[in-house]
């Protein structure tokens, strides 16, 4: 247990003023944030790999011509020395990137490109090491959602055979909506663009036996015309640039290049393209950067008004086409390849609630009631919540997770104790789903009283989970009194232990610390322990850590879809903000 520290009240209100001008001058004209996600070299090489094979059908030949070069040189730059890539540069090698990498300069050079023979062989050792391109399935195991993409991509590029690539049942795609979730696809929710692309280049590729083949030869059409009809007005499914390659690439592949999916996704990814040649995972998580701002500093935002119209101007008014969401959601971002999930939807209550004195307008406590009412209905059998879709099945980004069903009942609480909850018809279905939720957190902690998230990891644990993340979610939900309070406490014993002795946290006991995880679990202690030793230990960390630049120097604890890491410039800044804020309010709420 770290010592007490001597860090001053005075040093405490510093760093948070620190912060808070960082985030003041992180806000757009408009008022809300837009924040930056780190460049991906996975991103990077998806993209690379579509636009060449779309080259030929794109209006402007040259313009893509050059960003496949410039494509080309981010990532021979961002090579790790052990010859693979990670997703960020600040990131360690993994199977998957490198994969994707490799392929894509091998068809470059294929393309008739010059390149040396040095990142080749770099990545050929590194994938040896790793246990070849096969392992690949491996290691996402009975999810087709990226494993078979990857496999795609790499046939594609020629370098993997397409007779060794999984089919996919995009036939599933043509039967309604509704049924989906019936259906147990091979794909979690959020793919169904790559389901329907990726299945369809394997098929022209490689005959099934004769029954399936009529199938899916008449699945073709009806599946093309969902796939279109799912397709946001900006060409990027989810706003995602791998997503959004894979559906581009693989409709080349099976010569529907000119296709008008494939040029609005080309146009998509010309347009997401950064200066230096790379791309980043999506484009950007603007309504959670903002909602997650705002909450941070508990609604001391100045301009306000700017910010809850533009929140408020966010939320889905109309079933979803890509997900069959009922209105009443908020996506992650702004943008027209979003679509609704709990997280954001979440945050956004809590927000507009801090925001707007718990709801000051009758219009709002509609639209507010709404968002309450679309968690509702979203809630899972075993009483947690899952991201975009309830009852879709148990594959990850899917299933009901530990983090997202913490931050649901914190919205809950906030809308219940404020005036736009009070006296409010849901408030018995609100109070009735508290205890389910609650239930579910204690049936899903784990032994050493921890919690694992679904959208945050840490690579330099040993399976690439932040508890530390996960449990300080959790533990900053529950009540220190009431049927969670020994759910609590082993998740407090949890946080204590895991903390290092200069006072902050990674992701796990021992791993590598970070900013935002060590500042995430002391805002959760200080909500419950304000004046022990841990807490006033984690301050300090986060203090010592803002002092020294810590505010530039993000994590990759990001944990996108499919182990795929980002990191984000407003984080830092985000949690330490959290943590300080309650540091500076104990300061000076003390006698």
């Amino acid at each position: 247990m770290p010592c007490r520290s001597d860090v001053t009240p005075e040093r405490t209100a510093a760093a948070y003023r620190t912060v808070r001008d960082r985030l003041a001058a992180g806000r757009t004209d408009a008022g809300h944030w837009v924040g930056e996600l780190s460049s991906s070299s996975l991103a990077t090489a998806t993209a690379v790999l579509a636009l060449l094979r779309l080259t030929d059908a794109a209006p402007d030949r040259r313009a893509v011509e050059k960003l496949v070069a410039k494509g080309t040189r981010s990532l021979l730059a961002t090579q790790n020395e052990d010859g693979g890539w990670g997703d960020t540069d600040r990131s360690q090698s993994n199977l998957s990137t490198t994969v994707l990498a490799y392929a894509t300069l091998r068809a470059v050079r294929d393309a008739g490109r010059y390149l040396t023979d040095t990142p080749f062989r770099d990545a050929e050792d590194y994938l040896r090491r790793a246990g070849g391109i096969e392992a690949v399935l491996g290691r996402y195991g009975n999810d087709k959602t990226f494993s078979v993409p990857i496999l795609t991509h790499c046939a594609i590029a020629g370098v993997w055979p397409w007779e060794k690539v999984p089919p996919l049942p995009f036939e599933l795609a043509a039967i309604p909506p509704e049924l989906y979730r019936l259906a147990k696809m091979p794909v979690v929710s959020y793919a169904l663009p790559a389901l329907i692309a990726v299945g369809q280049a394997r098929h022209a590729r490689v005959d099934p036996p004769l029954p399936m083949k009529l199938v899916r030869d008449r699945a073709v059409g009806p599946t093309l015309r969902r796939l279109t009809q799912i397709q946001p007005g900006g060409g990027g499914f989810l706003e995602a640039t791998p997503l959004t390659a894979f559906v581009a690439m693989s409709l080349a592949a099976a010569g529907r290049g000119s296709h008008a999916v494939a040029t609005k996704a080309l146009e998509f990814l010309i347009g997401a393209a950064r200066a230096d040649g790379s791309w980043p995972i999506d484009t950007n998580l603007a309504t959670w950067v903002t909602t997650s701002a705002v909450n941070a500093v508990d609604g001391d935002v100045s301009a306000r008004d700017g910010v809850v119209e533009w929140l408020r101007g966010q939320q889905y008014l109309r079933k979803h086409p890509y997900t069959n969401a009922a209105p009443g959601g908020w996506a992650w971002t702004d943008l027209s390849g979003g679509v609704p999930d709990a997280d954001d939807t979440a945050g956004a209550v809590r927000a507009l609630l801090s925001l707007t004195d718990g709801g000051d307008d009758a219009l709002l406590r509609l639209e507010l009631a709404a968002a309450v009412g679309w968690l509702l209905d979203l809630q899972n059998d075993d009483g947690g919540f899952p991201t975009f879709c309830r009852g879709w099945g148990l594959l990850p980004f899917d299933r009901s997770s530990a983090d997202i069903t913490a931050h649901v009942l914190r919205a809950f609480s906030v809308w219940r104790d404020a005036a736009a909850g009070h006296g409010h018809p849901l408030r018995p279905r609100v109070d009735a789903a508290e205890t389910l939720a609650l239930r579910y957190l204690t049936g899903t902690q784990a032994d050493d009283g921890s919690w694992t998230p679904l959208w945050f990891g840490n690579e330099h644990v040993a399976d690439e989970t932040s508890p530390v993340f996960g449990t300080a979610r959790v533990v900053a939900a529950l009540k220190s009194e009431g049927p969670a309070e020994a759910t609590l406490g082993r998740g407090l014993a949890y946080l204590r232990d895991a903390q290092q002795d200069d006072g902050s946290w990674g992701g796990g006991p021992g791993s590598e610390p970070s900013l935002e995880e060590t500042a995430l679990a002391t805002a959760a202690l200080l909500r419950h322990e304000p004046d022990g030793d841990a807490a006033d230990a984690g301050v300090a960390a986060v203090v010592r850590a803002v002092e020294e630049g810590g505010l530039d120097a993000a994590a990759p604890i990001g944990l996108y879809f499919e182990k795929l890491w980002y990191y984000e410039q407003t984080y830092p800044a985000i949690f330490a903000a959290e943590a300080l804020r309650l540091a500076t309010e104990r300061s000076t709420s003390a006698p």
